[in-house]
C-alpha cells in the first residue's frame, strides 16, 4: 500500500505557490547544469495559477534561462468532426492551448527575457487524432520531472479523467460528465451556461500521470476544495470514485493546501 500522502499547509495560496515555484526553479537550474531538459507537467485552471505567478517571479529574480524547459499540458476540449475529434479553437476563452500560451508561457518568457524563454515547440499537448502518442512522447523525453496536479472540487476529476477512470488508463478522448462540466463553469467564467461547456476532451490518462512523473504535487486551495482535501487525505490507494487520489500512487507525492481548504482535516 502507498504511504500516507505528505501534507503541507500554507497560510494562503500565494505562499503555496511560492514554495512550489522555488522547488521548480531549483529543478530548472539543476537540469541546466546537467545539460538535460526539464519537463514540467502543467494543468490549466485556477488551482495552479499561484504556482505559475510565483514561478515567473522566480525566473525574473534568478535570471533563469528556460530554453531547456518543456511545458507538458494535460488536456484540451475537443469537438466531433467527420474524421473523429479535433481541438476546439486554440484562441477560445476555454482553450487549454490559450491558457498555456497566455497564463504560463507568456509570463515566464517575459521574465526570462528575449531569446531565453520556453521554445514554441516545447509546449506539448495530447493530440485527439492520436492520443496514445502522447504517452510515447513523454516516455521518450525521460518522463516528467515534476507534475503539478489539481483536483476537481465536486467529483475529483484530474485533467479530464472522470469518476470511474481506470487505474491503467492512458491518454485518450473521454466524454465529460456534467459534474466536471459544472466545475469548469467556474474555471472559465466566460461560459454563460452549462450548455456551452464541451462534452468531450482529450486527456492524459491516470496511468500516464502515475508512470511518467518523478515527482507529483497536488495543489488545493479555497473553501470550495475542502471535500477534495478530505478525500485526498483519507486515500490509501487509487480510488476511481475520486480520480485525483492517483497522487498517492505517484513517486514522491505531496499535497499542498491552504488553510481555507485544510479545515476539512
Amino acid at each position: 500500500m502507498p504511504a500516507p500522502l505528505p501534507l503541507r499547509v500554507f497560510d494562503a495560496p500565494a505562499d503555496l505557490g511560492d514554495a512550489l515555484a522555488r522547488e521548480i526553479a531549483d529543478g530548472i537550474v539543476a537540469a541546466a547544469a546537467a545539460g538535460v531538459r526539464y519537463v514540467l507537467g502543467c494543468p490549466g485552471g485556477r488551482s495552479p495559477k499561484p504556482v505559475y505567478d510565483a514561478l515567473a517571479e522566480q525566473v525574473a529574480a534568478r535570471g533563469l534561462d528556460l530554453r531547456h524547459v518543456v511545458i507538458a499540458m494535460m488536456d484540451e476540449y475537443v469537438v466531433a468532426s467527420p474524421d473523429g475529434y479535433t481541438d476546439i479553437d486554440h484562441g477560445a476563452h476555454n482553450s487549454c492551448h490559450r491558457f498555456a500560451a497566455e497564463e504560463i508561457v507568456a509570463p515566464l518568457n517575459a521574465a526570462a527575457g528575449p531569446g531565453r524563454g520556453v521554445p514554441a515547440d516545447a509546449v506539448w499537448f495530447p493530440d485527439p487524432a492520436d492520443p496514445e502518442a502522447y504517452d510515447t512522447r513523454l516516455a521518450d523525453a525521460g518522463g516528467i520531472d515534476l507534475f503539478i496536479l489539481a483536483s476537481g472540487a465536486t467529483d475529483g476529476h484530474i485533467a479530464f479523467n472522470p469518476p470511474g477512470a481506470p487505474r491503467d488508463s492512458r491518454s485518450r478522448v473521454v466524454e465529460l460528465p456534467d459534474s466536471t462540466r459544472r466545475d469548469n463553469l467556474g474555471t472559465f467564467p466566460d461560459y454563460a451556461s452549462l450548455d456551452e461547456v464541451p462534452r468531450h476532451g482529450v486527456t492524459v490518462g491516470v496511468q500516464t500521470i502515475v508512470s511518467r512523473s518523478r515527482r507529483a504535487v497536488m495543489v488545493v486551495h479555497g473553501e470550495h476544495k475542502r471535500e477534495a482535501v478530505r478525500r485526498l487525505g483519507a486515500a490509501g490507494d487509487y480510488d476511481p470514485a475520486w480520480p485525483a487520489t492517483l497522487v498517492v500512487t505517484c513517486e514522491h507525492p505531496s499535497l499542498y493546501v491552504d488553510r481555507a481548504a485544510a479545515d476539512a482535516r
